[in-house]
């Protein structure tokens, strides 16, 4: 009887299966699961500015120990971020008595050094605990767990003064260059303000309500305060004689009050003038009630630290980075 087409089909399929069971089949490479692209702003920097995608999320917080030994937890927690100046700029320079003088009377944590450069991504660094995708001056819109978000679940408030912000929600680059309650005239710019780049802030307006000027700064207004200067003030744009000038006015503000009891200060800088590990070293002065003067921590530290001991103080999940960084232990 001939052979059917049918059953020469099926000889044919049982052979290629013996074949590979007896090794002789090529295997089918197993490939890689494709890389998750990189976030990119939703606009680039420049005039001829083009649409992108929105950065990924980073992973859930993983859990922060409790108690933590070396971290009070705080009454209320301040933070001051400067710009642009490399650590030997700031410690010991004669162009900046009052802040050494807050070293002399309180403390510094003296081996930190930022992410990267420029300004930006560090500002996301110390309030996301990653830089998330972000690696220039631009305008992002981040899908991000941050520092403000984490304050709230834990039935914490925040507030963010920028000096010279023109409020209302706004997102722009730029704001006009105006005296804003202390120090010089100076312009606000958005990339100096982390809060409004995460949104879950900027498209809420009862979140971004709490981004407000400087004018009205209240040390009693929030468990956090986040307080970002002017590019005058800062010492972005002018000298560190003009940002010690600007600190000088200002801090009195916070350390003066009846709030600061049991509470702490950082003031740190965003980058430093060098590239030594990612951003430069930069100064971090930390002021609180109870420290001894002279106070030091010289264990190596960047802005994921500062975050952490943030995180640490109040108990909450660590954000990405800040899960492996050391906290800035002092005796406070």
């Amino acid at each position: 009887m001939a052979t059917s087409t049918a059953q020469r089909l099926a000889g044919v399929a049982l052979t290629a299966i013996l074949l590979a069971a007896c090794g002789n089949a090529t295997p089918t490479p197993i490939l890689p699961a494709p890389a998750t692209p990189s976030p990119t702003p939703i606009y680039a920097v420049g005039p001829t500015a083009t649409p992108g995608a929105s950065p990924t999320a980073v992973p859930t917080p993983t859990p922060a120990p409790t108690p933590v030994e070396g971290i009070p937890t705080f009454k209320h927690i301040y933070l001051i971020v400067m710009e642009n100046k490399e650590y030997g700029s700031i410690v010991g320079a004669r162009a900046a008595p009052y802040e050494n003088s807050l070293i002399a009377r309180y403390g510094q944590a003296t081996n930190v050094y930022a992410a990267t450069h420029p300004s930006e991504p560090n500002y996301i660094a110390l309030t996301s605990g990653d830089l998330n995708g972000v690696r220039t001056d631009g305008y992002y819109n981040l899908n991000a767990p941050n520092i403000f978000d984490q304050i709230e679940a834990a039935g914490r408030t925040w507030h963010v003064y920028a000096q010279g912000y023109p409020g209302n929600c706004f997102t722009g680059a730029v704001g006009a260059g105006v005296i804003d309650g202390f120090g010089a005239a100076g312009q606000y710019v958005r990339k100096h303000n982390p809060a409004i780049s995460y949104s879950s802030i900027v498209h809420d307006k009862t979140r971004c309500a709490r981004i407000t000027r400087l004018a009205g700064f209240d040390p009693a207004a929030a468990d956090f305060e986040m307080i970002v200067p002017n590019l005058i003030n800062d010492m972005h744009s002018s000298s560190v004689s003009v940002g010690d000038s600007f600190l000088k006015a200002f801090v009195p503000r916070i350390i003066g009050s009846a709030a600061f009891a049991d509470s702490v200060l950082f003031i740190t800088w965003d980058e430093g003038g060098t590239a030594r590990h990612g951003g430069g070293h930069i100064a971090t002065i930390v002021v609180s009630p109870g420290m001894a003067p002279a106070s030091r921590y010289v264990g190596a530290a960047n802005h994921y630290s500062l975050l952490r001991t943030i995180e640490d103080a109040w108990r909450m999940p660590y954000l990405a980075q800040a899960g492996v960084a050391a906290p800035l232990a002092f005796p406070y």
